[in-house]
């Protein structure tokens, strides 16, 4: 069975990539191993018919081939989470604070903040996030975590405090754990405008739901997905390429696109493909994390002058933040997935559930519905967002995001961050680069 491109993936970097061949004149068939499209992105629809967005949910402006996908498709974006009126919640060991940012924080805190969040924007200004490599200091600043920074520039214990807790709340390692170059990386990405701001990076979302995104793809693709299709081998040779499922089925073509995530692809044997090439592949890491959604028949916690968005040092939740009306998103961070796992599966939803009672009161204590996704132990996906650890970014090197003809590779983690502008750019990327060759 021939084809020009094989791509291995029907996640949103997987499905850009075969849309994009295919306006191209490309012959291209999309091996994926779930039985439906979307990869992280996933949603499920309520009897009332408000959507539930179970894994990736929102954008932000500066995201622009998310934003283009999104408008050539015929979707809409609308206001997200930091909209919504009201006041944050932070759940702490020393009691519960409502508030705006950093509310529980002394004076001489957020002075050190400021302080400290402009020297850190200086100096993400001298980072190119498309070749950190090139920075003069990249190794030094890449040896160092952004705790051990932060405390290097005068940082107060609760300004390292308050960035350790925003960190497990967006569900990556703990700021202990973060390379400093990779923070820095990230930052210029967005335009530099300091640490992570939610206005910056998830200030919109999708009217229609996330993941009508690929949907809408994969419908567009019809016949070229072939679901229930997890892949075993890639062979690779300029005189063709193979590709062999797991169920034994071959699949030849003169060029293989690898839109996996990085964990399950080092579960693949791949041939001809160059050692430096893997090495730098199998060096990258993903941050193992969890999704909780909860829904109830209306935001009651508004009405608290609470927004929706809380953060926990406390129990299995790291972060919180509202979709639409009535439903809540809730990340289990890294190090507290290992204990959810430790759970009893019929015990997940009290326990959950009583986190949030802690948060929002009693009104958070009978959700009509709970979903629970487990993208870290997920086989397809084996992890949540992008991580980088100290050392990270350099032992990854250049390779990172490029091709080796006929081999090529897309995906969130092969961008500077992840997130789902990073499927989008490099599965456009992919698709011109294999195009052209």
């Amino acid at each position: 069975m021939g084809f020009d491109v094989v791509v291995v993936g029907g996640g949103l970097a997987g499905l850009t990539t075969a849309r994009n061949l295919v306006a191209g004149g490309a012959d291209v068939v999309v091996l994926e191993a779930r039985g439906r499209p979307g990869g992280r992105v996933e949603q499920t629809q309520l009897p009332d018919g408000r959507l539930v967005q179970l894994g990736g949910e929102l954008t932000g402006p500066f995201q622009t081939a998310y934003h283009d996908l999104v408008a050539d498709l015929g979707l809409t974006l609308e206001s997200a989470f930091p909209s919504v009126p009201g006041e944050d919640t932070y759940v702490l060991v020393g009691g519960k604070f409502i508030g705006d940012a950093r509310s529980w924080m002394t004076d001489e805190d957020r002075r050190s903040y400021d302080e400290v969040e402009e020297r850190f924007r200086d100096l993400a200004g001298t980072v190119d996030p498309d070749d950190p490599w090139s920075h003069p200091d990249a190794a030094k600043l890449d040896s160092i975590s952004v705790a051990q920074w932060m405390r290097e520039a005068g940082a107060t214990r609760n300004v390292v405090y308050a960035e350790d807790m925003g960190a497990l709340a967006l569900s990556s390692e703990s700021i202990e754990r973060i390379s400093l170059l990779a923070e820095l990386r990230k930052q210029a990405a967005s335009g530099g405008s300091g640490f992570y701001d939610y206005d910056v990076w998830e200030s919109e979302r999708v009217a229609e739901g996330s993941a009508s995104v690929p949907l809408r793809m994969a419908e567009d693709l019809g016949y070229r997905i072939r679901y229930s299709t997890p892949v075993e081998r890639i062979r690779v040779s300029t005189s063709g390429c193979t590709v062999t499922a797991l169920n034994g089925e071959r699949f030849d073509a003169e060029a293989v696109v690898s839109a996996l995530p990085v964990g399950p692809l080092r579960n693949v044997e791949v041939e001809g493909v160059s050692a430096e090439r893997l090495g730098s592949l199998h060096r990258q890491r993903h941050a193992l994390a969890a999704k909780a959604v909860f829904v109830y028949s209306s935001s009651f916690w508004e009405g608290q002058g609470q927004n929706g968005t809380g953060y926990s040092e406390k129990g299995l939740i790291g972060g919180i933040w509202p979709q639409v009306e009535g439903i809540i998103s809730t990340l289990i961070p890294p190090e507290r997935l290992g204990p959810l796992m430790a759970t009893p599966t019929h015990l997940v939803q009290d326990e959950l559930t009583r986190e949030l009672v802690e948060m929002f009161g009693e009104g958070a204590g009978d959700p009509s519905a709970v979903f629970v996704r487990r993208w870290g132990v997920d086989p397809y996906t084996l992890g949540y967002i992008t991580n980088w650890r100290p050392g990270d970014v350099m032992a990854v090197g250049p390779l990172h995001g490029t091709h080796e003809p006929p081999f090529y590779i897309c995906g969130s983690d092969q961008w500077v961050c992840g997130y789902m502008e990073g499927a989008v750019r490099t599965g456009r990327a992919a698709a011109v680069a294999a195009l052209a060759g």
